[in-house]
């Protein structure tokens, strides 16, 4: 009896001994991110990885080559506890107008291109891994990979991009990246559910229609969580208000859109990202004052804190000496392989960034203040060539068993998204802060030759400059789909506006009711 009540208090201490360390760490990363946040060569998640790696060596070191970790990482922990917080901050605090106003070019960018993408991934894996002696990984595992490798991370250059100089480009960024991660969990989730015996020419419309479901059904869902939360906080705290209820109701009812989502299969972070705009749009004008100041705060703070937490154990499991102890491959497969995956992630983003921002400039309507350049395309394709948190996690969640696993193929696809997060993060993150600003620079100083010359010029750059026949044609359907598309979303975004004041903000809440005057 007293030996076990050993074993456990120094099991508990060693815990509690963990704990404390990386807490040290992490405020460490928060203060040197700070320290740094102005430095044109890298940015605040390159930070928190460049001090999880010498975080995870010192611990190794001091373990004598034992183990490098303080904590063990669960893709489960990951999806129920860290991303929430992520998420719904970037639904709630999104700018709705840029966001709508750009919706069909991010749903092109977040939704047809992850498709691209995947398919381009999945398609080489399955062609050059053998070739360089990698074999072994099924069919569902390629698929996997496809997923994993197509989840980007624009964390990094959109603290670069200032919000108020180039609205557009920050708001497609943006949108993209919680769009492209929603739709690659999505794909995620129903690659795992393909029955691989079966494989046949039906699976591509399964998995078509299983993914507009989700999509849908997880949108829907999120949207009626929002509804639920503005009609409740108007009904029952009408003329009686508590900044602690205000706020704890609306953040235990964004993380039940969570975990409702998790239980009903749907897609997690459609539902609170959707949650979230709605909740922005109504229930934030049904609290008070101190209420709204406090719900951004803590959101923006537990957001960062989730971000920094993940990217400090992506450098610290850099140093995981079982994962490479596994691996039953040379240097150069290991070299071979990240080159190839970096290669196809490459290809796969520019195989729809181009072309679809080419479709984007040629249905937009000529009353529209800017069109996505050249210079603009390069910067989102450059943007979605770093990965993070989510492909971690979903390589975590194929390849490992509660954060372990003893397949040397598996240790071998840990290790090599590991490395690939890091290239893109510290690497390519070196040149995103003088890439943007050289580009962003060249785009402004252009912008009265923008104005000057018909917008024909900037979306047709290799035609001739002769008016014949065929570039009149052309740029008369381009008007007329534009005429069209610009009358579309006007008349619907007309309709929307008088419903919503007609019926939806006197019913849930919104700028259109008169609200109460802000406590003193």
């Amino acid at each position: 009896m007293t030996i076990g009540l050993l074993l456990s208090y120094d099991a508990n201490h060693q815990h509690v001994v963990s704990i404390s360390i990386f807490v040290a760490v992490l405020c460490l990363s928060v203060v040197s991110g700070h320290c740094f946040s102005q430095s044109r060569w890298t940015s605040e998640s390159a930070i928190a990885i460049l001090i999880g790696c010498i975080a995870g060596m010192g611990i190794l070191l001091f373990s004598r080559g034992k183990s490098s970790h303080i904590l063990m990482f669960d893709a489960e922990l990951f999806f129920t506890y860290l991303l929430p917080p992520i998420i719904f901050n970037a639904g709630f605090g999104m700018k709705k107008k840029q966001f709508f106003h750009n919706f069909i070019t991010i749903m092109l960018l977040g939704g047809t291109g992850v498709f691209i993408s995947t398919a381009i991934i999945v398609a080489g894996c399955w062609w050059l891994f053998p070739k360089i002696g990698f074999n072994g990984l099924g069919i569902r595992e390629y698929l996997a990979l496809g997923a994993i490798f197509s989840s980007t991370d624009t964390v990094c250059i959109l603290h670069v991009l200032s919000q108020d100089q180039t609205p557009r480009l920050y708001s497609l960024l943006f949108g993209e990246g919680v769009v492209n991660d929603a739709t690659a969990v999505v794909f995620f989730k129903v690659f795992r559910k393909i029955n691989v015996s079966k494989i046949g020419g039906g699976v591509a419309f399964h998995v078509l229609w299983d993914f507009l479901w989700l999509f849908l059904a997880s949108t829907a869902f999120g949207v009626a969580i929002g509804l639920l939360t503005a009609l409740t906080l108007k009904t029952f705290y009408f003329g009686r208000h508590s900044t602690n209820r205000e706020v704890a109701l609306l953040m235990l009812m964004a993380y039940l859109s969570y975990v409702l989502a998790e239980l009903l299969t749907l897609s997690v972070i459609l539902t609170v990202f959707f949650c979230g705009i709605l909740m922005s749009h109504y229930a934030w004008y049904n609290i008070t004052e101190h209420s709204r100041v406090t719900t951004r705060h803590i959101l923006s703070t537990l957001s960062f804190i989730a971000e920094t937490f993940i990217f400090l154990y992506v450098g610290m499991d850099v140093f995981d000496i079982e994962k490479w102890k596994m691996i039953d491959m040379s240097v150069k497969k290991i070299f071979g392989l990240n080159f190839i995956l970096f290669i196809l992630v490459g290809l796969g983003r520019a195989a729809f960034v181009f072309p679809l921002c080419s479709l984007s400039n040629f249905i937009s309507s000529d009353a529209e203040r800017s069109m996505l350049t050249l210079k603009h395309q390069v910067i989102i394709w450059w943007a979605g060539l770093t990965r993070g948190a989510v492909s971690i996690a979903l390589a975590y969640k194929q390849f490992t068993i509660s954060g372990v696993t003893w397949n040397p193929l598996h240790s071998t696809m840990i290790t090599s998204t590991i490395s690939i997060v890091l290239f893109t993060n510290l690497v390519l993150g070196i040149f995103t802060k003088p890439l943007v600003s050289l580009l962003t620079h060249q785009t402004q100083n252009n912008n009265e030759q923008q104005d000057t010359f018909p917008k024909e010029e900037l979306i047709l750059p290799l035609l001739s400059s002769d008016k014949d026949s065929t570039s009149s044609s052309f740029v008369l359907v381009r008007r007329s789909l534009s005429a069209l598309m610009e009358t579309l979303v006007h008349t619907i975004h007309f309709y929307w506006r008088k419903f919503d004041d007609a019926c939806m903000r006197p019913f849930f809440g919104g700028l259109a009711v008169p609200v109460w005057e802000p406590s003193e």
